[in-house]
């Protein structure tokens, strides 16, 4: 386990010859946001950043105090990461245009604690779409970038920011999606799962490339409990509470730096101090990656 002194050090060290271009979804608030901040630090603005995310304000806002450069690119791509359809355009968009992507880091998502499902327009409870399916989405999409990068020798790296290592259950493979056994918890267990299963899957067919799923601790920021009146009273009242125990953005966001940056290709597993936890808790389900990506493929109407 690094100390907090020696990430941020070897982060310091990373300075490649190339400009980076990093895509990061939920980078307009909290651990995103943080990351954005951080590496633009590092490499003193010589870096290409793409905040995705729903509110373009709060992503200008981001980019407007990142440190300049003669080859600094900063942009905000506004899409909402729960439709399917939004995500599709995006990345077309991306594809057209950016000449690759060394970094594709997942940070948006919540836990919504309160009731059954909450469907979007594509059938997937909103929650789950946030925390794994638009992460899918996102990658199956976005991959002919990635392996420009790394046919080029390039750092590439998709880092999934959620929960690696955290006792994940056998992946119920009789209801993918959660259709018929949904309950708030079983979405947010299973969406970790998803996860391990989804990066391992996508490093078998793309062994050039790293992926990653990391847990980063309990990282207050605004954005947590999602959307809601009742998530909205528990930020108000418990949010001083909860601050006390957590990990501030900006000092979780060393750590995820690191565990990205010290990824080698293939699959990668990290802890929250950003230290490699190998296949701890990887969840053991016959035939999963096989089945999860199929089910994914089509419910994200992916190509």
């Amino acid at each position: 386990m690094p100390s907090f002194a020696a990430a941020r050090e070897a982060n310091a060290t990373f300075n490649p010859e190339y400009v980076p271009v990093i895509v990061v979804t939920g980078g307009t608030a909290g651990i995103g946001q943080a990351m954005v901040e951080a590496l633009a630090h590092h490499l003193k603005g010589r870096l290409h950043v793409v905040i995705v995310g729903r509110n373009r304000a709060a992503g200008e806002k981001v980019i407007a105090g990142l440190p300049s450069a003669p080859e600094s690119k900063y942009e905000v791509m506004v899409c909402d990461v729960t439709i399917m359809k939004s995500i599709h355009a995006l990345t077309a968009e991306l594809l057209a245009r950016l000449p690759k992507i060394n970094f594709l880091v997942h940070s948006a998502g919540f836990v919504r604690f309160r009731g059954g499902r909450q469907e979007t327009e594509d059938g997937i409870d909103d929650m789950m779409a946030i925390r794994y399916y638009n992460r899918f989405a996102l990658t199956k999409d976005l991959l002919p970038l990635l392996q420009i990068a790394a046919a080029k020798g390039e750092a590439t790296n998709v880092l999934s920011v959620l929960s690696a290592g955290q006792l994940p259950p056998k992946v119920d493979l009789e209801d993918l999606g959660l259709k018929k056994t949904y309950t708030f918890m079983k979405a947010a267990t299973q969406t970790g799962a998803y996860n391990d299963l989804m990066i391992a899957e996508f490093a078998r067919q793309n062994p050039e490339i790293a992926f990653s799923h990391i847990y980063p601790g309990f990282v207050f920021n605004g954005t947590m409990f999602g959307p809601g009146k009742m998530t909205t009273f528990l930020s108000i009242f418990f949010g001083p509470l909860i601050w006390g125990f957590t990990i501030p953005p900006k000092h979780n966001a060393e750590y995820m730096l690191f565990g990205m940056l010290s990824a080698k290709k293939g699959l990668n597993r990290f802890g929250k101090y950003g230290d490699a936890i190998g296949m701890k808790s990887f969840p053991q389900t016959k035939d999963g990656q096989k089945l999860l990506w199929e089910h994914s493929m089509e419910v994200t109407k992916s190509s």
